[in-house]
């Protein structure tokens, strides 16, 4: 039962550090839509690489009449699922871990 509240809090707290560092990412990726940024620097290569994909697939599970709202909709609904997937699914997995450790120990 130990190994098992240790892979869980491992993979807990790895997938937090992920989450963390995409939503740097997508805040990135805004900062760079608000100015005029060279396409072609690697860096904005990177982060329309590393965000439209989700992007777009949000976009088309969208109502038509929210594609072209002039707030990019697409993008609020992925950070908040990010944030959520940070305090809701990783939390759980690793408040799961320390009661299985605390069942394992005593």
């Amino acid at each position: 039962m130990l190994l098992l509240a240790n892979v869980l809090a491992g993979l807990g707290w790895t997938l937090y550090w992920f989450l963390q560092l995409y939503s740097y990412v997508l805040i990135a990726r805004a900062v760079v839509s608000w100015v005029s940024a060279d396409p072609r620097n690697p860096i904005v290569s990177f982060l329309y690489a590393a965000t439209e994909p989700p992007l777009r697939l949000i976009r088309r599970q969208l109502p038509t009449s929210l594609r072209y709202f002039p707030l990019d909709i697409a993008f609020l609904v992925l950070f908040g699922l990010v944030i959520f997937a940070q305090y809701g699914i990783v939390q759980s997995l690793v408040d799961y871990a320390m009661v299985l450790r605390r069942q394992s120990i005593g």
